[in-house]
């Protein structure tokens, strides 16, 4: 008695699987490429990025990476944007996750009102509010800090982390939380040894999120930051255009050195990033 699939159907499902590895493949390079023609580019000259701009350069100028680093002071820029991105970070979460906390475990009158308020903060268009905020910031002697800069970032980034923590909490059986309630848990331990915990793939998307967000805006640091030992990456980056050239051989190198921590914090934590975008979908 012959047992398996026949050789045609194997070889189809052969044939099936290298068109989709292919395909996938494609999809890859096209999705790597302007990654991979950014650092091709950080090692050619201005008349080389103008002649051969999808080639691989004839000389490769290494020192570009070196000059980007000494005229731009991304040194001092990578410090403070790390500062601003991590201070931010950190508040986000932590506030975010409590309110995330009240918000799906509790049920307490005006609940969907604040549910709605919170929400309501996603629907604001940030860089409409430039200039109240440099006018508030004015007035409380807040420009030129870094709360310049945190303050607003946490304030525009907690509707999205309390949205994607609160839909992920939802899924969690309360059957848990009332087992340690009855061992005598506290809201606070409950929150801080079981919740936090469990919720680290929901943290980590908005992590990842906020980090996007902090790492790269220009417009809140150009408004609020006038002060050379402040500026962050985007600000250092501005280096190399002037308002009739733009250095094209410093600013793509520049820009390969500001794009490599966010690609090492991407790597790191991919696997809880893929985690928290699936969380909460399917409950049970």
């Amino acid at each position: 008695m012959q047992t398996g699939f026949p050789a045609g159907a194997k070889q189809r499902k052969v044939w099936t699987r290298g068109a989709i590895n292919a395909v996938l493949s494609l999809y890859a390079l096209v999705t790597l490429y302007p990654l991979i023609w950014l650092f091709i580019s950080a090692v050619k000259s201005n008349e080389e990025f103008y002649s051969r701009p999808f080639l691989l350069p004839t000389v490769w100028k290494w020192d570009n990476l070196i000059r980007a680093w000494k005229v731009s002071g991304m040194g001092l820029s990578l410090w403070n944007s790390t500062v601003v991105t991590v201070a931010s970070l950190i508040l986000t979460l932590i506030l975010g996750a409590l309110a995330a906390f009240v918000i799906a475990r509790f049920e307490f009158k005006l609940k969907a009102f604040f549910t709605g308020l919170f929400l309501l903060g996603m629907l604001i268009p940030i860089h409409s509010t430039l200039v109240p905020l440099f006018i508030i910031m004015k007035k409380i002697g807040l420009l030129n800090t870094y709360g310049a800069l945190i303050l607003p970032y946490v304030a525009f980034e907690l509707p999205l982390a309390i949205f994607i923590v609160a839909a992920y909490l939802v899924s969690i059986p309360k059957e848990i939380e009332e087992a340690a309630l009855i061992d005598g848990t506290g809201y606070w331990g409950i929150f801080f040894r079981m919740m936090l915990p469990l919720s680290v793939p929901a943290l980590s998307t908005v992590a990842i999120l906020g980090f996007l967000r902090f790492w790269n805006d220009f417009a809140f640091a150009l408004v609020f930051i006038s002060k050379p030992a402040l500026k962050t990456v985007p600000l250092s980056l501005s280096a190399f255009a002037t308002g009739y050239m733009t250095d094209y051989e410093l600013t793509m190198a520049a820009l390969a050195i500001a794009v490599l921590p966010t690609i090492i914090v991407f790597l790191l934590f991919q696997e809880q990033i893929m985690k928290g975008m699936t969380a909460g979908a399917v409950k049970g």
